[in-house]
């Protein structure tokens, strides 16, 4: 817990939200009424950590705060792993695990989140700590918690139902009496009916995840390089061959392989059909990569206590050799902490994360004058002025008609296209915030009022050279100045510019799209 809440908190500040952290703050400041209605039309399934975080920014708003709960979250995690490893395989196996999972980059990349993922993984970490718990008690009020704390994490977010799967699996393996069974079913079942509204509710928002698309086999390689505490060379197949050799030890594998496999496994099944998948909606199921690890590295550890010497068995024990082992293991974690100490390292920078909402604040107020008209492509851009609202209080937002709050939405709600081309028609210049793709002639968005924005822009204005405010905010953002086309000016389109690769650093999966890439207007997942 140590090492996780160290690696939590180091670069928590790293200057800037990214858009999801973004709608987080945003929303969790506004009033309860808000939210709730908020949730009526767009991200139920996130509303009962908007109602949580609610309560967190009312004690101090800002990026520390924000980011602070998932660092609590992940570092109870590691504890809840390790308190797994040693009821499964003893004290020195629960150890192992929870400092593996402390140091696996992408626990440590959602530790800084602002966002439910991380104390999604505390809850599911800590719902299999009680199943164990409650199967060894064969007491029928043990069952309770373990209910509770499915519920809760389901009800928190929806894709970690699949854990329930997990959990029924582990039950098979362990050959556990009838009477365990009823009792875990009752208790799953009860959890079940409590996450059945939100469901129903999140069915009718399915538009939050239309940009997933079914997963290939490329994507099972990219999760089990995240799962690993390396994702390329040695320490990566060390941590293979360790998992192969803790499926030996059946109770551990019996918790670990399904919690490791199920839920993923579901996901993407269910994704051929109707797109779910992200690496990050399965991120409690990393806890069963830890346990697998540190299980076979305890088996190892143990044959290397005894040795075989001319067809007689010579054993080698005491102190010596279990202090031996200990400072072994401890160097083999160091080893593999500073293999990964560029990819943390590279993890607390701003620019390693999809976008960054300051950097696009701050050039808008070394650009913008006051009164300067400002115009989102595609309103999702809005998101920085929200988050941000410094850098835009001076300028006029021409397209908005009724603000985020107001209008129960994530970014506000817009002008119709004939509103939209009156306002335009009243100024002479407009800057724009947008991505250098979200400016392609080529480009027909479904959005009639986004549709509108670029058919103005090419119509009416343009970016001659000697009125050229330009600037790469990050990647291909731009922030830019259109002034109105005289009587000899031609129309200047955009050149198709392919979007490069987010920059997340390896070993980290790739999260929301940039802004650039999310070109509808659509919730964030």
């Amino acid at each position: 817990m140590a090492v996780m809440l160290t690696i939590g908190l180091w670069g928590l500040d790293r200057g800037g939200m990214w858009g999801d952290e973004s709608v987080t703050f945003q929303v969790a400041q506004r009033t309860v009424p808000q939210i709730w209605r908020l949730l009526h039309d767009v991200d139920a399934v996130h509303g009962l950590y908007y109602l949580f975080m609610h309560a967190v920014l009312t004690v101090h708003p800002s990026e520390i705060v924000l980011r602070l709960p998932s660092v609590c979250a992940a570092t109870a995690t590691a504890g809840l792993v390790a308190a797994l490893g040693a009821r499964l395989a003893g004290p020195r196996v629960g150890l192992g695990a929870g400092v593996l999972y402390a140091i696996t980059p992408m626990a440590g990349h959602y530790a800084q989140e602002g966002r439910s993922y991380a104390l999604v993984a505390a809850g599911v970490a800590g719902a299999t700590l009680l199943l164990l718990r409650a199967v060894d008690a064969g007491d029928a009020l043990a069952w309770w918690p373990y209910g509770t704390a499915v519920a809760l994490t389901c009800v928190l977010h929806e894709l970690a139902v699949p854990v329930l799967g997990a959990h029924a699996v582990t039950l098979a393996l362990l050959r556990v009496p009838r009477r365990v069974w009823s009792g875990w079913g009752r208790a799953a079942g009860a959890a079940a009916l409590l996450v059945l509204p939100l469901v129903w509710v999140s069915q009718g928002q399915a538009g939050q995840v239309a940009w997933l698309v079914p997963p290939g086999w490329d994507r099972v390689g990219r999760l089990a390089r995240n799962f690993s505490p390396g994702p390329a060379g040695p320490v990566f197949w060390g941590a293979l061959l360790l998992m192969a050799v803790g499926l030996r030890e059946r109770r551990t594998a019996a918790v670990a392989l399904p919690l490791l496999l199920v839920p993923p496994g579901i996901l993407m099944t269910v994704s051929q059909v109707r797109p779910l998948y992200h690496d990050r909606y399965v991120l409690y199921a990393l806890a069963g990569a830890s346990l697998l690890a540190a299980a076979g590295a305890g088996r190892v550890a143990r044959a290397l206590g005894r040795v075989r010497f001319d067809g007689r068995r010579m054993r080698v024990g005491g102190r010596r050799v279990r202090a031996l082992l200990g400072v072994t293991g401890v160097l083999a974690l160091t080893v593999t902490f500073l293999n990964q100490l560029p990819v943390h390292r590279q993890d607390r920078s701003a620019a390693h994360r999809p976008d960054n909402l300051a950097v696009v604040s701050a050039l808008a107020v070394r650009r913008m004058r006051p009164g300067d008209p400002v115009l989102f492509v595609p309103s999702v851009g809005r998101l920085a002025a929200l988050a941000y609202p410094k850098g835009f209080q001076r300028a006029r937002d021409i397209a908005l008609r009724e603000s985020a709050q107001r209008s129960g939405t994530l970014w506000g709600l817009e002008a119709t296209p004939g509103e939209l081309r009156r306002r335009l028609a009243s100024v002479d210049r407009v800057w724009v915030v947008a991505e250098r793709s979200a400016l392609d002639p080529r480009r027909n968005p479904p959005d009639p009022v986004e549709r509108t924005k670029l058919a103005v822009l090419a119509e009416e204005f343009s970016v001659r050279e000697e009125h050229v405010r330009q600037e790469r905010v990050r990647d291909d953002v731009l922030l830019r100045l259109y002034v109105r086309r005289g009587p000899g000016d031609t129309p200047t389109g955009e050149v198709s510019s392919r979007r490069p690769a987010d920059a997340l650093p390896p070993g980290v999966s790739a999260g929301t799209p940039a802004l650039g890439a999310r070109l509808s207007p659509r919730p964030l997942p």
